[in-house]
């Protein structure tokens, strides 16, 4: 049986990143989302080892065992894209393929938008690649959501991971359910005078793909990081489309995947970014829809999503 073994890697961009890799070969490296961890990637980590890769999970800045620094505006798009770069020169240089989900779907894209030259190719999960938009996107989820709205509430100091940090267990057993194709989906727009988890409610039985000991390993991965350092990445927004003037409408070149589930509401809720993806990735091979999965997408589905990632792989 293929094992998964676990290190600290020094990345080229000064973080000591914790890394779960297995297998031998080129390399895929594998960012997770929020609020996860290298765990969300064990179904991956072993499939990818066994077809000749070397598959590489790392806890990205601010998460679980890499933890990061405290200046919130250190978790920038230019900083998590640094750090991929710097991953991948620390593993031995030349180039990658970067699978990203949730989170870590932009920063795939956004690595193989600014550094090509190191990207064999993106797959982007549940997340479309978007174009940098016209004005500053805080304020227009503002307008649209109001303040209620999750990622206009993370803007907030401290409020957004004392709730999360209360009661982590329930945290990711109400997130995985509520999100996944066996919940009922989200609204994420906290009601006023209550908080976000009042959204999501506690699971009956949680689903089938979804273990206690998943949870409990999951709640074990944060208990030195908590939620400061991933609530910070959305407290860069505004800044990230400041940083990212150069790159307006630039395109994505590389060979790329998209994959999601149809009952996910975060690839649902973009169509019109879906439609027009090959306006600004003109390598996209194939958008794969897999049929009645939510958000979480290699953890619901792992041997549909492991038979696109490595075919796409192989077709390189």
């Amino acid at each position: 049986m293929t094992e998964i073994t676990h290190r600290h890697v020094e990345s080229q961009s000064g973080l000591r990143m914790h890394v779960a890799e297995a297998g031998e070969g080129p390399l895929v490296l594998l960012l997770h989302g929020f609020p996860e961890c290298w765990y969300s990637w064990r179904h991956q980590l072993t499939a990818l080892a066994d077809a000749g890769y070397h598959a590489v999970a790392p806890d990205q800045r601010g998460y679980a065992r890499t933890g990061g620094p405290l200046e919130t505006g250190e978790y920038s798009i230019l900083h998590l894209v640094g750090d991929v770069v710097g991953l991948i020169e620390a593993l031995g240089g030349g180039r990658a393929v970067v699978v990203g989900h949730d989170w870590g779907a932009p920063v795939a894209w956004h690595t193989a938008l600014m550094r090509p030259d190191k990207v064999r190719g993106v797959v982007g999960m549940s997340v479309p690649h978007r174009p940098r938009s016209s004005r500053p996107p805080v304020e227009a989820m503002r307008r649209m959501f109001g303040d209620g709205f999750y990622m206009v509430r993370f803007q907030e100091p401290g409020a957004p991971e004392a709730e999360f940090d209360g009661d982590r267990a329930a945290v990711f057993r109400r997130l995985m359910h509520g999100a996944s194709g066996d919940g009922g989906g989200a609204a994420w727009i906290a009601p006023e005078g209550g908080g976000l988890l009042d959204t999501v409610p506690e699971p009956e039985k949680l689903p089938a793909w979804l273990s206690e000991d998943d949870i409990a390993t999951y709640v074990a991965e944060y208990a030195d990081s908590g939620f400061t350092g991933p609530i910070n990445w959305y407290r860069n927004l505004d800044r990230n489309w400041e940083l990212t003037t150069a790159w307006h409408r630039a395109q994505v070149s590389p060979p790329a995947l998209f994959l999601a589930g149809d009952r996910d509401v975060v690839a649902t809720g973009a169509p019109h970014a879906i439609e027009t993806m090959t306006d600004f990735v003109p390598n996209l091979r194939e958008t794969v829809w897999l049929s009645g999965c939510g958000h979480w997408v290699q953890q619901e589905r792992p041997a549909e999503v492991n038979d696109a990632l490595i075919g796409f792989l192989r077709a390189l």
